[in-house]
């Protein structure tokens, strides 16, 4: 072979390696993440989240809950978590913290990791365990089904006050209602008790009392982080988030 056909085989090689189709695929970890999320908002808002741990490896599905009551929404996390091989770290927002706290029990799921979120126990409703903070109460607008949403004029400085004006703007006017009744629904079970779990607490939350959210973690002997984010922190500060979440997952055996 000449130098030159060697060159050019040497070449060819090269660029067949280097090609998209010859990278192999991100080594896929054996443990399964799913996302559960809060009120006013749909399981879109884990989108960022979702980026950071599938280009980490991680195999990641979201709820989307209906909202229309608890146990429909507990359901419809059990129905993913159905899903999933191997074991499942169970992750939820806000509201969401009530919904991993009761289908986490679930044999798969072998972590929680709780975002801003609620961490009731047995007996406790999640509207008693941690009302809303003064004054985004006094923002909540009930609908004549039993439904509630915030008023789209209050949504940005009560959920998502480190968000860009154009992002709140849309989000407040595409808000997903929850069935006030949900809030009422004594906790059948608390996962939390037997398993391990985490807590991301956002500093400058204005829905949820930090006070509220530090108690409830210490409670249940979570791990905490605190971000200096909104209520909204999953959308806000993802890559913090996940950094938390994939410690949860690299810590199950």
């Amino acid at each position: 072979m000449t130098i030159a056909r060697k060159f050019f085989a040497v070449l060819v090689a090269l660029l067949i390696a280097t090609s998209p189709a010859a990278q192999s695929a991100p080594h896929e970890l054996p443990v399964s993440i799913v996302l559960v999320h809060g009120v006013l908002i749909d399981g879109s808002s884990w989108r960022g989240v979702y980026d950071v741990l599938t280009r980490r490896g991680f195999r990641v599905s979201v709820v989307q809950q209906p909202l229309t009551g608890f146990n429909d929404d507990v359901a419809a996390t059990k129905r993913v978590i159905d899903q999933q091989d191997g074991p499942v770290v169970l992750v939820g927002h806000s509201y969401g913290g009530a919904i991993i706290t009761v289908a986490g029990t679930d044999p798969k799921v072998k972590a929680l990791v709780y975002v801003a979120g609620l961490q009731p126990d047995v007996g406790e409703t999640a509207g008693e365990v941690a009302p809303p903070k003064p004054p985004a109460d006094k923002h909540l607008v009930p609908s004549k089904d039993g439904f509630v949403f915030v008023d789209p004029a209050h949504f940005a400085q009560d959920v998502a006050a480190d968000l860009p004006k154009a992002r709140t703007d849309f989000m407040a006017h595409a808000q997903m209602p929850v069935a006030a009744s949900a809030f009422a629904v004594k906790m059948p079970a608390a996962a939390w008790h037997d398993k391990p779990s985490y807590a991301v607490i956002a500093t400058q939350d204005h829905a949820l009392d930090i006070e509220r959210a530090k108690w409830m973690a210490h409670r249940a002997g979570s791990k905490v982080t605190f971000v200096n984010a909104s209520h909204a922190v999953l959308v806000s500060q993802p890559r913090a988030v996940a950094k938390v979440i994939e410690t949860a997952a690299l810590s199950v055996p």
